[in-house]
């Protein structure tokens, strides 16, 4: 069986109306796992999971502690700590920097949230967990963040975080059925903001093609779109730097990967 992919926020930075930001839940025979829980992404996981508990959730990976990607991981807490604290835990695979995150939101003591989410760390790290393989890659961004690896014996999907462009990228990619790449594009808002100390560690739709390219992945899901962001001219300048299927991620797209 096919695993199943579907966006529950694409943007970064903070939604746009209608939207939410980075967050995907991965579902492969039954197993079911969610990848980062940005603003806004909450409500959509539940929906899905048919619970207001997020029982049939069995795994939680964050990416970094930036809040459009984990910051509705706290609301998640409150929802297992409040009504099914004596309920099966949910295994968190993040860098230790999430938890120190999550804890500030509320003053939660660690000892809650562990009992909750019992952390593993990510980067550099290799799991088996239900049908999956997860491998956690170190990429450069304004704060530790770590690629994620999904494979099973019939599909591979990687996905960035936030990261700007690295060699590493390539092995995170390589021959995935579906690779989910970041695509700030900056560039496009000539009044946005950038980073304070000059740096540029997100990828644009250049680099993110270019890295699928080089990685010979299959298809390529461009996410983190900043608000007000033209997604099909990144698109369209995608497909200059990669021949393969270039998808644009969109709340509540789902996409059956590998077999």
């Amino acid at each position: 069986m096919a695993c199943r992919v579907t966006v529950l926020g694409s943007c970064g930075a903070w939604p746009e109306p209608g939207r939410a930001c980075s967050g995907f839940l991965v579902e492969r025979d039954g197993f079911r796992l969610v990848i980062d829980l940005g603003y806004g992404t909450l409500s959509r996981l539940l929906a899905l999971l048919g619970s207001a508990s997020a029982d049939g959730l069995d795994a939680i990976v964050i990416t970094h502690h930036h809040p459009d990607h984990m910051v509705d991981l706290h609301g998640l807490f409150r929802a297992r700590w409040y009504s099914r604290r004596a309920g099966p835990p949910i295994p968190l695979f993040a860098p230790e920097e999430v938890l120190a995150h999550l804890a500030a939101v509320d003053d939660d003591p660690l000892e809650n949230i562990e009992q909750a989410f019992p952390w593993h760390p990510l980067t550099g790290h290799h799991y088996e967990i239900g049908p999956f393989r997860l491998a956690g890659f170190a990429l450069p961004h304004y704060v530790p963040n770590a690629g994620v690896r999904l494979s099973t014996d019939g599909s591979v999907i990687a996905y960035t975080g936030d990261t700007g462009a690295d060699p590493a990228l390539v092995d995170l990619a390589r021959d995935a059925d579906l690779f989910i790449a970041d695509c700030t594009d900056r560039q496009q808002q000539n009044d946005a903001v950038g980073p304070s100390d000059g740096r540029d560690l997100n990828l644009t739709a250049v680099q993110a093609a270019q890295a699928a390219a080089a990685a010979g992945a299959r298809r390529l899901l461009l996410t983190h779109f900043w608000p007000g962001n033209d997604r099909e001219r990144a698109r369209a300048e995608a497909a200059e730097h990669y021949a393969g299927e270039i998808l644009l991620a969109d709340e509540g797209l789902q996409l059956a990967v590998g077999r």
